[in-house]
Formats: C-alpha cells, structure tokens, sequence
C-alpha cells in the first residue's frame, strides 16, 4: 500500500482518489476550500463535480496542505493557472522521495512553459510524473475501462506511477516522451473547441472529421518543433485524447465549443459551462508559442481571431476553406522533390 495525497477536489482529483482507494491505496484528498470539504463529508459524494460517485469514508478529507509530508504520491489535480502556486506552497512541506504527479493539461499562461518544467522550477528535489490520455473523470470514477500514458525524465518513477495508479480498469502505459505527452494534452483542448464550434454550427461529419485531423497535424507540427517525438502524437495522450475531448459531452471544451458556435461568445461559453475551459488560455498560448516558433498553425490562428479578436466565426471558416491549395504530406513532397 502507497499513501497517495491528491491536490485538488475537483472531478478528475475525486476520480483519481475514489479509484485510488478503492483498489487499496492509502488516500488524502485536499481542497483549498473548506466548504468543499464540508460538502463531500456531508453528502459522502462530491455532488457538484463528481455527483452520484461514493466518496469512502475511509479517504481522508483536509484542507491541511501541510499532510503531504510522507506521502509516497502527490497528485496535482488542480486547474492549470493554480500549478505553480500550489507547487510553491508544497516546497517546505513535501518530503524529497515523494513523486509530484501532474494531471492538469495546459501551458502557463505567462511563461508558455510546460508544467513540469513549473513544477520543476518549484520543487526542484522532486520526481515529476506527467498523466494524460482520453481519461474523463465520470467515468475513470465508475470503473468504465480507460488507458492514459505516464511519463517521465525518471522511467523508475514513471513505472512506480503505472504499478501503484493502475488497475483492472484503469491501465497505464509508460512514455519516455515527456514533452509530447503534455503538449498533445494541452493542445487538444483547443481543436476540441473548435470541434464544438463545428456542432454549433451544424456543419455535419465530415468537417468535423477534417478539423480534428488537421488539427492534430498542427498539434504535431508545434509539438515536433518543440522537441516532441511524432509517433507521441498517434498514440493515446496524441490521437486517443484528441477523439475523445472532440466527441464527448463530457468534455467541457467542446460544451463551451458548442455555446461559441451557436453566438456565444468565449467568455459567456465559460461562465455557461462554469468549469475552467482550459482550451481557451491554450489557444493564447499556442498563438505565441508558433508566432516564435514560425510554425504555421491557421486552425489555431482563426481560433485566436474568434476568442481574442472577435472574428465572426462563419469569416474564420471562410478563411480556413479559402487558404491555398497544398499537398497534405508537404514535408515528404518538398524532400523527394529536392533529390
């Protein structure tokens, strides 16, 4: 048995610690707020993220930050513009053998970095794990079979991760590419946006189709400049959680994707939602990050356009569909051409 300290109250924290405990794990979960606390013990169920999954009596509730001290995994399941704060208040409290596991997906709005690079920047003594893959809390939480991928610049850590998470219905891979792990999470909020931008709207199947497949070539296209392996991206934290955040209600990007394409606009799809759409400030993000990379990425540019510059979403299609002809496979065109 590992004692494991889940950070973070939300869906995906109650999910993990819910599972976590039930095959025979040692669980903590925290929450910066008492009231949620309160709540889960009083109703013994986590009825506004999480309603009608059974928080055991047995998983410790605190609001204490300071009872990660011996833990053998901590988990960060908090929304992504809280990871470094959370990360510094762990600093002077968390034992140096204990494994930091990180499952928000996103980058840091101000940095543009990944967040194991943040969270190595605050807790420099620690392992860091990074957890992703088509994994949505309601369902990780009621036992339906998922797989998510775990990796790490330390595979011991990474393989304790996979031994001491895993069970019959949750399996886990390890990955030894940790930069298109996180970069094929946090990017696929933002084709999933535009994927509910497409149910919106009414465009049918196949445009929905095109979009989630080019999407994932800008994905790729980012993530391989930014030192990524590309066969990271047709794997499960690439393809497998781009499909399922681009067809699920459960997904909350596509939810607020959908609001957009109906005439909403992003910040009214959010407070509609009343969830952080992580996809939103990823596609700030990603607008940065390829403008430095020079990396030509026109889904996430009209996205941008319709989030921050108030494009009308039927101009941004026009654009996207009136772009120049090209071959598909550019790269693999231009080098055989130049043999």
């Amino acid at each position: 048995m590992s004692h494991i300290f889940v950070l973070g109250s939300g869906g995906f924290g109650t999910a993990l610690a819910v599972m976590a405990h039930k095959y025979g794990q040692h669980v903590t979960l925290w929450s910066a707020f008492q009231e949620e606390i309160d709540e889960i013990r009083f109703y013994g169920e986590n009825k506004k993220k999480l309603p009608g999954v059974a928080v055991g009596i047995a998983i410790e509730l605190t609001t204490q930050i300071s009872e990660v001290k011996g833990a053998d995994i901590a988990i960060l399941a908090v929304p992504s513009f809280a990871v470094r704060s959370v990360a510094r208040q762990l600093a002077a409290l968390i034992d140096p053998k204990t494994i930091v596991v990180n499952v928000a997906k996103g980058l840091e709005a101000d940095t543009l970095k990944r967040f194991s690079e943040v969270i190595e920047e605050e807790l420099p003594h620690n392992p860091v794990v990074v957890l992703s893959g088509p994994s949505h809390a309601e369902e990780i939480a009621r036992g339906v079979p998922t797989t998510v991928v775990v990796s790490s610049k330390d595979r011991k850590s990474a393989e304790y991760v996979q031994e001491h998470l895993g069970n019959p219905t949750l399996r886990i891979y390890v990955n030894d590419d940790i930069i298109g792990v996180e970069l094929g999470g946090a990017l696929k909020n933002i084709i999933a946006l535009c994927a509910g931008i497409c149910d919106g709207m009414s465009l049918g199947d196949n445009a929905k189709a095109a979009l989630m497949t080019r999407g994932l070539a800008e994905i790729g296209r980012l993530g391989t400049a930014l030192g990524a392996k590309p066969e990271t991206f047709a794997g499960l934290a690439g393809v497998g959680d781009l499909i399922v955040t681009c067809t699920s209600m459960h997904s909350r990007n596509r939810r607020a994707g959908i609001l957009i394409g109906q005439g909403l606009s992003a910040e009214e799809a959010a407070e509609r939602v009343g969830m952080v759409v992580e996809g939103i400030s990823a596609t700030k993000a990603a607008y940065q990050l390829a403008k430095k990379m020079k990396i030509e990425m026109p889904i996430v540019e009209q996205l941008y356009g319709i989030i921050c510059e108030k494009t009308d979403i039927r101009t941004a299609l026009k654009n996207l569909m009136g772009r120049a002809q090209r071959h598909e496979n550019e790269k693999v065109w231009l080098e055989a051409s130049s043999k």
